[in-house]
Order: structure tokens, then sequence, then C-alpha cells
């Protein structure tokens, strides 16, 4: 289950890192829609606001149904139907739904329905590994390829920095019963682990892998709903790295949260090449972090093409060294 994520770029880099092609091949980024509403994060929960992708079609109706829009929404389904004056008396959790069971309930059935799939959008996200002496966190992000860039270069055509992750969502729109401005909220879709990650938590968010599963699940005007919910299945595209607990309050929101560890057990760490490239960027953030301004956050990216077929039990084994064994096996806090 995501319960946390880190989305650390600013406004007009998260734009590039989800350039994509249109339906005549042209290459395009997306428009911002209230982009002064972001706000970059290291440490973001429910009830956060985080940005989306979403068809452009959802908000003007002769519009290219191919065409995106980068919009930041709350984290935690409103259902439209919801009738009262408060958001917050939602009375369930709807910041995950299972894939499982959403086309049978009612707070996601209608959206999906009607085609309110979006992307959500993030450096990575965070799970915890139950251990005997407490809970370990981890980092968990697409892998980056020898490409990927710390620092950008102004007039850079592509992107190469950070590759976001991309995760399927649902979206609505709910507006108060006695008027006002409308809200849009989201919730991310999960699906059981897969095997590389089942020994940190049985469950992780359903990942789109490359820019055609995402040109797929946002397009319902092309794709319907029964073939978009084939999309939604577990994948290994992903690495992970353990980090400190830092990351545990909601209250910290710094570089800190999400940079590679050593765990106390093992001998000799040794960072994957994912994670070296994470440290150069963390480490540019913390020198300029006393007039760090929103586009020198840490740099991310996001070509929406697949990287690299690593599986995260190798990238874990190159992170703990020869000697070192998965800590599913071995690892004690």
């Amino acid at each position: 289950m995501c319960g946390r994520t880190a989305c650390s770029l600013g406004a007009d880099n998260l734009r590039r890192a989800c350039a994509y092609r249109d339906r005549r091949g042209r290459r395009r980024e997306p428009e911002w829609i209230r982009a002064e509403r972001y706000q970059p994060s290291y440490n973001k929960g429910p009830q956060s606001s985080g940005p989306v992708l979403l068809s452009r079609r959802h908000l003007q109706q002769d519009a290219d149904s191919s065409e995106r829009v980068l919009m930041d929404m709350r984290w935690g389904l409103v259902p439209s139907w919801f009738k009262k004056d408060d958001p917050s008396k939602m009375p369930f959790n709807t910041s995950n739904c299972r894939s499982d069971t959403m086309l049978n309930k009612a707070s996601y059935k209608g959206a999906l329905l009607k085609g309110k799939r979006c992307v959500v959008l993030a450096d990575g996200f965070y799970e915890w590994q139950q251990q005997s002496g407490g809970k370990q966190p981890y980092f968990i992000h697409f892998p980056q390829t020898k490409d990927t860039v710390a620092q950008e270069k102004e007039g850079d055509e592509e992107w190469r920095g950070w590759r976001l992750l991309t995760m399927a969502g649902i979206f609505d729109c709910w507006e108060p019963p006695a008027g006002g401005e409308a809200l849009y909220t989201y919730t991310i879709i999960t699906v059981d682990a897969s095997k590389d990650l089942s020994f940190i938590h049985h469950r992780m968010p359903a990942i789109l892998d490359g820019d055609e599963a995402i040109r797929k699940w946002l397009d319902f005007a092309e794709v319907p709903t029964q073939e978009a919910v084939k999309l939604i299945q577990p994948i290994e595209n992903i690495v992970f790295h353990p980090v400190s607990t830092f990351v545990n309050s909601i209250r910290n929101n710094a570089p800190e949260c999400l940079a590679p560890i050593e765990l106390a057990a093992k001998k000799e760490a040794k960072a994957a090449p994912s994670s070296q490239v994470m440290l150069g960027w963390l480490k540019n953030s913390q020198e300029g972090s006393s007039q760090r301004k929103e586009n020198d956050l840490p740099k991310g990216t996001s070509q929406f093409s697949p990287s690299p077929k690593k599986t995260s039990a190798g990238i874990l084994q190159q992170w703990l060294g020869k000697e070192g064994e998965p800590p599913v096996k071995k690892h004690k806090a």
C-alpha cells in the first residue's frame, strides 16, 4: 500500500520531464493547470496535493483526447456524488484503491467507468519493512539509465534528468453542495507486490512502464475501460534502497528523506548506479539549500521509455555488496 511519495522537481522541470509524442508524432510538453498550487516535496502523504497527468478532454470537451495536461490534485479521492459540505468527512480511506475491487467499490467505479484515469507522478515512493526492532523504510523508484544526468543544461531539448515514477490513478471532481470551488482529488491503484518487492510489503502501486502504457491509460476516448485495466499489474522494473527513519515523520521534508543509507548489519555497502546519481543530486541540493529556488531541487527524469531490465533484487544485492545477502533472509534491525 502506497502511503508516502516524493516529488521534488520544480514546476518547469516537471513539465519538461513529462514530454510526450502526440497522435501526430509531435513532441509536446503538457500544459500546467493551476501550476501555482504545486509545491515540490521529499515527503508527501495522503491529504497533501501532488502532480498528476490527465487527458485535456476532461477539461475541454472538444480537445484531442491524446493531449495531456498537468494538474495539482489532492491525494485521497472524494467522489463527485459525496453530498456533505466538508470533504474531510469522507468515512473511508480513499488514498489507495485495490485493483481487484475498484470496479466493485462505489467510491471508484463511477469515476473509472467515466474514463477519469490519471497518472500520478513521483520521484518514487516509500515503503516500510516490518522487523523485530521496528520498521525499516525503503525508497522505491525506476532504475536510471547511464545517460541520466544530475544537472540539466538550459536549452537541452530532451530531458535527461531523473526518470519519474508513473503510477496509475483514478481522479474525480467534487463540488460543494452549497457552491464554491471544485475540488479535484485522486487515488493510487495498488496491486500485489512483485516478487522482488514482496519482502518489503505485500502491496505496491500499479506502475505504468513506458509511454505506450501511459498513453493507453490516459486516452479514455480511444481506449475503453476494459482494455485499460489490463495494464494494471505488478512490474519488476524497479529498484530500491534503504533510507533513514527521518522520513517516518511527515513533518520532515528534506533531501535526507530519500538519501541512501548503509544498513548496520552489512559490510561495505556499495551504491547502485541509480543511488550514485541520487547522491549527486542531493549533494547539489544541500550545497545550495540556503538560497534554494524551486527549480534547484534535485533534478528528476522521465522520457517515459522503459529502462533496461534490472530486477530490484539484483540492484539490492549490488547495493549490499558482494558478500551481503538480501535482507529478507539475513537482515536484523
